[in-house]
C-alpha cells in the first residue's frame, strides 16, 4: 500500500465523536462561507434593507414579496435567504404574534442599516452618510471572485512574477491599471472607496480628535470627492483642507466652496505643502517601494516634527485587534493579496509603524454564525452549518427545505 493511501494512525489522531461532528460542521462552514457573502449581495441587489426601512423598519415575507415585486412562488426561497442573513447578523427577526404559526417579522440590524439607500447616522460631522452597499457589491463582484478562484494557479505557476497578484494573473493587469479601461470595475471601485471615506471619517474625528487639534492646514491624499476633508473642516473650522487626487477624480468632485480646495495631481510626484498629510487606505494599495515614495513626498510637503508636521495614516494593520475585528482584518488582508500587487504584510506594517500608529481598522460587517445539517435542531456552529448547507442546496439543486 502506498504512503498516500495509508490510513492515519488512531494513536496520532483520535478525536471524539463530538469533535468529529464539530469538525465536519466547521468544514462545511469554510466550504460554504461564500454563500453568506452572496446572500448579502443578493439582499443589496434586491434592495431588501431599503424596502424594510421604507415599510417602517419591519416587514413580513409577504410584504417583502409585494414591495420587491418578486414572484409569489419565490416566497419560500426568500424565507431561506432571510433566515441565513438573520443568522449572520444582517437582519433581525421576531414573531408577529404569540401563536406558533405567527408570521416572522424582519427588521434592520446595525449591519443592514449600512445598506439602506440614503442612510444617515444623524452626525453633522460626517454628513451622516453610512451607506456601504458599494463596498459589498465591489467585494463580491466577478472581478474579485475570479481573482480569488485563481489563487491556487497563482501559487503554482513559477512563470508568474513573484510580486504579481492573483488579480493580475487572472485579468492580465493590476487592479489600478485595469480600472481606467474597465468602466464597470472603475465604477465599483470608485463607489466603494467613496463609501469608505464617508463611513470612517466621522468615527476617526470623534475617537482621535487630538490628532487633528492644533493643525492649521492638511492635505488629504487620494481624498476622492472630499467628504473626509469637508468633515474635518466642519469639526475643526480653523484647518485649511486640500484634496489631492487624480484628474479624472477631481473632475467629478463638488465645486470648491472655499472651505476645501481641490488639486489634480499625482502623489508620487508632488503633494501640496501643508502641516499634515492624511493617507486613508492609501499605503495598503501600493507596493513597499511605492509606499516609500509616497511617504518621501509626504516628508517634503510637511514641516519638521518640531514645527508640528505629521503624517496621519488610517489603514488596516493585521494583529492590532481581536475577535470580530481581527477576523475582519485578516479577511481584508486576504482580499488585498488577491487584488493588489507587491503588497507585503510585514513590510507594510513596518512602514506604517515608522509614520504613525494606524487609526483602528474599519468595521466590516457581521460575523457569519455557522450551522449544520437539519435546520432548527442545533445551535452555534452546528446551526450555522445547517443554514449554509440549506442555502447551498437551494442554489445548486433547488433542493427542498429541511426543517
Amino acid at each position: 500500500m502506498s504512503s498516500s493511501t495509508t490510513p492515519i494512525s488512531p494513536q496520532l489522531v483520535s478525536p471524539t465523536d463530538d469533535e468529529l461532528l464539530q469538525a465536519q460542521a466547521n468544514l462545511w462552514r469554510h466550504s460554504l462561507y461564500y454563500l453568506t457573502s452572496m446572500a448579502l449581495r443578493c439582499a443589496v441587489k434586491l434592495g431588501i434593507p431599503t424596502v424594510i426601512h421604507r415599510l417602517g423598519g419591519n416587514a413580513t415575507l409577504p410584504a417583502l414579496i409585494t414591495a420587491l415585486s418578486l414572484p409569489p412562488a419565490k416566497l419560500p426561497f426568500l424565507r431561506r435567504l432571510m433566515r441565513l442573513l438573520v443568522s449572520s447578523g444582517v437582519f433581525t427577526t421576531e414573531r408577529g404574534g404569540a401563536a406558533a404559526e405567527a408570521e416572522a417579522v424582519y427588521g434592520l440590524a446595525p449591519l443592514s442599516l449600512f445598506l439602506v439607500d440614503g442612510a444617515f447616522t444623524g452626525s453633522e460631522v460626517d454628513d451622516g452618510h453610512t451607506n456601504q452597499s458599494a463596498f459589498v457589491l465591489a467585494a463580491t463582484s466577478a472581478h474579485y471572485v475570479e481573482a480569488a478562484l485563481g489563487l491556487d494557479d497563482w501559487f503554482m505557476k513559477d512563470n508568474v512574477p513573484a510580486a504579481a497578484s492573483p488579480f493580475e494573473a487572472v485579468h492580465g493587469a493590476p487592479l489600478l491599471h485595469e480600472t481606467p479601461v474597465d468602466a464597470e470595475l472603475n465604477r465599483l471601485v470608485s463607489e466603494a472607496l467613496v463609501s469608505q471615506n464617508h463611513m470612517g471619517i466621522g468615527l476617526a474625528l470623534r475617537e482621535s480628535r487630538r490628532v487633528f487639534e492644533g493643525l492649521e492646514s492638511l492635505v488629504d491624499c487620494g481624498g476622492g470627492d472630499g467628504a473626509a476633508a469637508r468633515a474635518i473642516v466642519r469639526a475643526f473650522p480653523g484647518i485649511k483642507c486640500t484634496v489631492l487626487d487624480l484628474p479624472q477624480v477631481i473632475g467629478t468632485a463638488p465645486v470648491a466652496d472655499g472651505a476645501v480646495d481641490y488639486v489634480a495631481g499625482d502623489m508620487f510626484s508632488y503633494i501640496p505643502p501643508a502641516q499634515a498629510v492624511l493617507l486613508k487606505y492609501v499605503l495598503s494599495h501600493w507596493s513597499d517601494d511605492d509606499c516609500v515614495k509616497i511617504l518621501a513626498q509626504c516628508k517634503k510637503a510637511i514641516p519638521s516634527r518640531e514645527a508640528g508636521g505629521k503624517v496621519i495614516i488610517k489603514d488596516v494593520v493585521v494583529g492590532t485587534s481581536s475577535g470580530l475585528m481581527l477576523e475582519a482584518e485578516l479577511l481584508m488582508d486576504m482580499a488585498m493579496m488577491y487584488v493588489l500587487s507587491h503588497w507585503s504584510d510585514d513590510d507594510c506594517v513596518k512602514i506604517l509603524a515608522q509614520c504613525k500608529k494606524a487609526i483602528p481598522s474599519r468595521e466590516a460587517g457581521g460575523k457569519v454564525i455557522i450551522k449544520d445539517v437539519v435546520v432548527g435542531t442545533s445551535s452555534g456552529l452546528m446551526l450555522e452549518a445547517e443554514l449554509l448547507m440549506d442555502m447551498a442546496m437551494m442554489v445548486m439543486t433547488s433542493g427542498r427545505e429541511r426543517d
